[in-house]
Parts: structure tokens; C-alpha cells; sequence
């Protein structure tokens, strides 16, 4: 069991991705690059590079430096990638993430809802548990 776990490789931090480029520029390329992810919907790295290059988004040195890009857009939580198989074969697809409504901008109720999510099977656990340590009130 030891050896199997440091057998592992750490997994890659894509917060502390380096975009190659400075903070501004990248974040404009960024901006482009969501806006054709968003209007053309899921889309696959070499789909995305042919409409990078027919858009003329400047700032991009290669295919490279727009997958490097992308991983960064990932670890800033911007884009989604996901896979779809079929039979043998996976594509890897980005998507945009959701845009949900702020907090601030709905009103908040405080009776609880039929649509809100059940709670798990250790948060059930751990009231039971608090609910043994603490002492009576009688």
C-alpha cells in the first residue's frame, strides 16, 4: 500500500500555470478564447485552434502556447474540459462553466426548499455524533 502511494505522481497545480506571457495580454487572450468557446459551444483543442487562427486572435505563438493557455483558463476556473467516450474512442472537450446568478441579486429565503440537495451520509453521521457529546439539558 506504500509503495503504491508514492508511486503516484503529484498532480499538476494549474493555478500556478506561467500563461508565457504578460498578465494583461493573457487575460485578453483569455477573453477571446472564452468568447468562441462560448458561442460555439463544446469544442475540442484542434476545433479551437482552427477558429483561433480564422478569428486572427493576436498574442498566440502556436497550438503549444494556446493549450498552455487553456490550462491556465482551467485552473482560473473559466473553462471546463470533460471527455465523451464512444465505444473505444474519447474526445476531450472545453465548455464554458455555468454562469450562475450572485447571491446578492436573489432573495434569499429561509425556509428550506423541496430543491435543495439532501445531505450526505457523513453530515447525517457527524450531527449523530454531536448530538451524543453534548450534554442534556434536563
Amino acid at each position: 500500500m506504500l509503495v503504491r502511494y508514492f508511486s503516484k505522481k503529484r498532480s499538476v497545480n494549474v493555478r500556478r500555470i506561467n500563461p508565457k506571457v504578460p498578465r494583461e495580454e493573457a487575460k485578453s487572450i483569455s477573453e477571446s478564447i472564452y468568447d468562441l468557446i462560448k458561442q460555439h459551444g463544446p469544442i475540442s483543442v484542434s476545433n479551437t485552434w482552427n477558429l483561433i487562427k480564422e478569428s486572427s486572435i493576436n498574442g498566440l505563438n502556436s497550438k503549444t502556447h494556446m493549450k498552455i493557455l487553456l490550462k491556465w483558463m482551467r485552473g482560473r476556473k473559466l473553462l471546463k474540459l470533460y471527455c465523451t467516450q464512444h465505444g473505444t474512442t474519447k474526445r476531450f472537450l472545453h465548455s464554458t462553466l455555468p454562469e450562475e446568478s450572485r447571491p446578492d441579486s436573489a432573495p434569499q429565503d429561509s425556509s428550506p426548499s423541496a430543491d435543495a440537495p439532501k445531505s450526505s451520509k457523513k453530515d447525517k453521521t457527524r450531527r449523530e455524533y454531536k448530538k451524543l457529546l453534548e450534554p442534556d439539558a434536563n
